[in-house]
């Protein structure tokens, strides 16, 4: 064989390697041989306390994982994230339930419950009567936003009897603070910074008065294998089940982790019900979980938030989150 020919042979059977070898990398997906996971959460007792826990406990090193978490200020832009490819998994209140339900990310463990929503008013308003025709902030899409249409129905009232304005929580905050806005939808620990500078501001509506159940969540991006989640949900099974033990520790590592004092943390965690593993497990199997997802689902229909109400495990991986508990 001429010496040009060989030349051109080996160069094309290189070639034929280099672009296997690239296509094979290819089609394992840099998501599945990535061990590393990006965590969102939000700054209160309920979205960063496991996750203070798996780091300082070394629960992630143990699964193989490394994470890097980031603070948000509400679920509905998690999911944004989880959307884009930026988040793997993310915290979200019951409020913004209806993200995972209309298919944008799946639930992969329940985290607790809370009845942290509050719909608030300037001092001297005492009923949501007395809201009509005032300006109420609200982040949309949140548990806040979830208290305020709940609180209006009872009251036998729609969003057209008040000027609802669109705001995120840091922007509630300081609206209501400085009395640009005379209410909102809006959660501890948020309220407890408000009272400082509005220490007669009245709560005229609650989650707790409803009676019902209101389940928080980690959710995982749907291109997230189940390689992935599977040890994820570990890691997040053994923290809750460290912090179900360690409820004083469990405080102090969230304050530092937020850096907030030990007390702040105490008051955040009271509006908190911790279940232990076995229980949302149990739970999980014979389908309470589920019918507290589907009573959340019939709310946000009622709201056009939902189309319609789908079967929770199209949404929460409640096998997997069984599996990886009794494994």
């Amino acid at each position: 064989m001429p010496g040009s020919t060989l030349r051109r042979t080996l160069s094309a059977l290189f070639s034929v390697t280099v672009l296997t070898l690239a296509m094979n990398a290819c089609s394992t997906g840099a998501a599945e041989d990535d061990n590393t996971v990006d965590f969102g959460y939000i700054g209160d007792y309920n979205g960063a306390s496991l996750l203070a826990i798996a780091q300082k406990q070394g629960l992630w090193k143990k699964q193989g994982l490394t994470a890097k978490t980031k603070v948000f200020n509400n679920g509905p832009v998690q999911i944004q994230a989880l959307g884009s490819g930026d988040l793997d998994y993310g915290y979200i209140g019951p409020g913004a339930m209806w993200l995972p339900a209309s298919g944008k990310a799946k639930v992969v463990g329940v985290n607790t419950f809370t009845y942290a929503d509050r719909v608030i008013a300037q001092p001297g308003i005492t009923s949501m009567k007395e809201l009509k025709g005032k300006r109420v902030g609200v982040p949309e899409g949140t548990s806040g936003d979830m208290i305020l249409n709940m609180a209006l129905e009872k009251a036998g009232m729609t969003t057209k009897d008040i000027q609802k304005v669109a705001m995120d929580p840091s922007t509630v905050v300081s609206s209501f603070t400085s009395g640009k806005i005379d209410g909102a939808g809006i959660f501890y620990p948020s309220i407890d910074t408000m009272r400082k500078k509005v220490p007669k501001l009245e709560e005229v509506a609650s989650t707790k008065d409803t009676g019902d159940i209101f389940p928080t969540a980690f959710v995982a991006g749907n291109k997230v294998p189940e390689s992935k989640n599977t040890k994820v949900v570990k890691v997040l099974q053994q923290a809750n089940d460290w912090r179900e033990k360690h409820p004083e520790e469990t405080i102090a590592l969230t304050a530092k982790m937020l850096d907030v004092s030990k007390a702040q943390a105490t008051a955040d965690a009271s509006h908190v019900e911790t279940l232990s593993t076995d229980e949302l497990a149990a739970k999980t199997k014979n389908g309470e979980l589920d019918r507290w997802l589907k009573k959340l689902g019939d709310f946000f229909v009622h709201n056009k938030q939902l189309a319609e109400n789908p079967d929770p495990s199209d949404y929460y991986l409640g096998d997997l989150y069984q599996k990886v508990h009794s494994g």
